[in-house]
């Protein structure tokens, strides 16, 4: 008879070396679209060459500072590197369009920072607009409750 705990440990096991391939091909694909060596990625995400590579071989396990130096290097959000590397669940609902915009092989560099920004400007006015409308709903409301018997009151003067 098999022992449950020693099975499951086994397949936990078994799983984070995968994880860690999926994380460490994430981020060749990454610096592959940014147009990047490895040698300049390590650079600019201050890590040394080989650790790198260790990483994108999926030998390594990087801490979540090493991530999220690796994601400032590529210009993509950490959290992003974190739900590859399973530090963090990944969102429900919300597709994470930076991503894929950062993934395109297609777009140069400066093209796909145009993008973003774009994209960004849309869900901040979106989200100002939003709360733009939950704010005068309620101050209507606030206002003409209140405005009423004001207005009558100082007409009837």
């Amino acid at each position: 008879m098999k022992d449950p705990v020693r099975t499951e440990g086994a397949q936990f096991v078994k799983e984070l070396p995968e994880r860690f391939n999926e994380l460490g091909s994430f981020i060749r694909e990454q610096r592959s679209s940014a147009r990047l060596s490895l040698r300049r990625l390590s650079e600019l995400a201050g890590i040394s060459n080989p650790y790198l590579s260790q990483i994108e071989r999926g030998l390594r396990r990087p801490s979540a500072e090493i991530l999220q130096q690796i994601a400032k290097a590529l210009r993509i959000s950490a959290e992003t590197l974190y739900v590859q590397a399973g530090i963090l669940e990944k969102p429900d609902g919300d597709t994470d369009l930076s991503r894929h915009i950062f993934a395109d092989h297609h777009l140069t560099e400066d093209q796909r920072q145009a993008l973003m920004r774009i994209y960004l400007s849309f869900r901040h006015e979106n989200d100002d607009h939003a709360d733009g409308i939950r704010v005068n709903s309620t101050a209507d409301t606030g206002a003409g409750e209140q405005a009423g018997p004001t207005t009558t009151g100082s007409g009837g003067d």
